[in-house]
């Protein structure tokens, strides 16, 4: 099955924030210990990065005996101008119509390719993405899954209050992204929201996997992290611009400021057992 499946590319970007072992371990995951492994990895630098870092990433680009399995093309940037402007400049160096998205402190479970790259076959969808497996510390510290719908008019109404793919997941058609217009720069945390409700005014076609093909790091600050008044105040601008665009009508306009107001301004306990206590839910309503 797998042998009539067009090469792809995967797409990384990394930046000083990282740690090296971090790195070379979504490296490894998404290149060799695929059992369909892409043809070419496109790592954007995003500006400077720790002297250990730096002499890996020299090692990718000239590390010839690896070549018959993936090619590496390390792109430096001088400045960090943030994620959407990195995968941007990355697409143009991917030299292959499928790219898979791929975090640098993630990890792709070995037939995370094996699995999305057929359901592209005959044209059917743009983007794939699936379930991702939460996890912290190393690989034995598992937490929930996170489920999103498969697709169709329920993954439509999803998208409306709730982002439709878990970026870290997927793999799109470099050419819907870019008729899309690519990853919206300056838009705050929320450039895969906005770029996949760009596709979906378009006519983009996606699906979710149910299976979790993504270990996602959390990391001790990151329910912390989706809370306070700057990320509520990024949210209701990413709404309005919704509203804008016809994305969303006035009534769930209201519906997603409300619930995003108590998701985002309630205390960092209470988010964390609302969130997992949300996501348990979904997942039993999808089984």
């Amino acid at each position: 099955m797998t042998e009539t499946v067009q090469p792809f590319c995967v797409l990384m970007s990394v930046y000083q924030g990282e740690t090296l072992a971090h790195l070379q371990r979504a490296v490894a995951s998404a290149t060799v210990e695929q059992t369909l492994p892409p043809e070419q990895c496109v790592i954007v630098r995003d500006g400077p990065v720790p002297q250990d870092m730096q002499r890996y990433l020299d090692d990718l680009a000239d590390d010839d005996s690896a070549r018959h399995i993936t090619r590496f093309t390390i792109v430096p940037l001088e400045h960090n101008d943030g994620l959407a402007h990195a995968l941007n400049v990355g697409l143009a160096h991917c030299d292959h119509e499928l790219v898979a998205r791929a975090d640098s402190d993630d990890i792709s479970l070995p037939d995370r390719f094996a699995t999305q790259l057929p359901l592209f076959q005959g044209g059917a969808i743009d983007v794939a993405g699936s379930a991702i497996r939460e996890f912290s510390g190393d690989e034995t510290h598992l937490g929930q899954v996170r489920t999103l719908p498969a697709g169709g008019p329920e993954l439509a109404r999803y998208a409306r209050l709730q982002s439709p793919l878990h970026h870290p997941s997927v793999v799109f058609r470099k050419s819907a992204v870019l008729a899309a217009g690519g990853y919206p720069e300056h838009a705050g945390r929320f450039e895969d929201y906005l770029l996949w409700e760009r596709m979906l005014l378009r006519g983009a076609r996606m699906r979710n996997v149910g299976a979790p093909l993504v270990l996602y790091r959390v990391d001790a600050g990151a329910y912390e992290r989706r809370g306070g008044r700057d990320m509520f105040r990024e949210e209701v601008r990413l709404q309005r611009r919704f509203l804008a665009d016809g994305f969303v009508t006035r009534t769930q306009f209201l519906r997603n400021v409300t619930v995003r107001a108590v998701y985002r301004l309630v205390p960092t306990r209470a988010r964390r057992a609302a969130y997992r206590a949300l996501t348990a839910l979904r997942n039993r309503g999808r089984r």
